[in-house]
């Protein structure tokens, strides 16, 4: 009767610690600090993480692509200025990548090497020089002067020798990582995007490979978009007065994804999962209806 009642008291102080637990976890603990508004961890009564493919050039995800306000170019440009600062080199979002590395990753042909200008040295018609930054051309045989300061002689050929580097409509696929979480509390499946990584397909690289470039929080992208509503423009291609920030967009899900991976012991994407890529294509779009079927179940509690 002794053991049967401390087993009782055991169990009760089980049940009454756990809410406490919960208050003694710090908000880091709760919440995650790569999610826009996150869930606390207690109201989860389902998560899962996924990855999933945009493919830019399909039509619908074109609003994303318009000629010309590309988000890949966006993003583009907010790097080289230095405004989007932190890159990460995998969607861990632990271990940073360097401005320098990621510009590297966007040659697609290398550069020339030109020869810097020599003083004393005699140059003929056609020779190039380096000099100062400036690329030069030299017009007639015989020439000694300074390229800069000798217009008669040299002539600036800018854009000579620097390496060929990829456009923005050639990065068209991103990789999205989310969480897909039902809040118990509301009784609704949520999206919480994790994070963006940029990648060139496969179709334009020189050996066929497909070349994943840099990966970006979207907690990181969300804000500035939303700090840029003149130019980080989601094009409506049936109406122009409901064109939408793309912060907008992607939280209204305007955007057509295939599911890429979802997290399995193995860590294993669906395509090595299956033997053939047809099955596993099915098997993509059987996942995503699986998903939907999960939240249609979760509604009954």
């Amino acid at each position: 009767m002794i053991k049967f009642k401390k087993y009782i008291l055991v169990v009760l102080v089980g049940i009454f610690a756990t809410p406490t637990a919960y208050a003694q976890l710090s908000e880091l603990d709760q919440y995650n600090p790569n999610s826009i508004e996150p869930i606390a961890r207690y109201e989860h009564l389902f998560k899962r993480r996924v990855w999933r493919v945009i493919d830019l050039k399909e039509k619908q995800n074109k609003g994303f692509f318009a000629r010309g306000g590309e988000i890949t170019g966006f993003i583009l440009d907010a790097i080289k200025s230095g405004e989007l600062a932190d890159l990460y080199v995998n969607d861990s979002l632990t271990t940073k990548m360097s401005k320098d590395e990621f510009l590297s990753k966007l040659v697609y042909q290398e550069g020339l090497q030109i020869d810097a200008w020599q003083s004393g040295v005699e140059y003929y018609e056609g020779d190039q020089v380096r000099y100062n930054g400036t690329v030069y051309s030299a017009i007639f045989d015989e020439v000694v002067s300074v390229p800069s300061e000798s217009p008669d002689d040299w002539e600036e050929t800018p854009g000579v020798g620097d390496a060929i580097l990829f456009l923005p409509r050639q990065i068209s696929l991103l990789m999205l990582m989310e969480d897909v979480i039902f809040d118990k509390r509301r009784s609704r499946l949520y999206h919480k995007p994790q994070s963006i990584q940029l990648i060139i397909p496969g179709s334009e690289t020189l050996d066929g490979v497909q070349l994943p470039l840099a990966v970006l929080k979207y907690k990181d992208l969300h804000a500035l978009f939303k700090a840029h509503p003149e130019s980080a423009i989601w094009i409506n291609r049936y109406n122009s007065a409901e064109n939408k920030n793309f912060a907008d967009a992607f939280e209204l899900r305007l955007f057509r994804a295939s599911l890429f991976k979802f997290e399995n012991p193995d860590d294993d994407p669906i395509v090595d999962m299956y033997k053939s890529r047809m099955e596993a294509v099915m098997a993509s779009e059987w996942w995503e209806m699986q998903l939907m079927e999960k939240e249609h179940n979760l509604w009954e509690y």
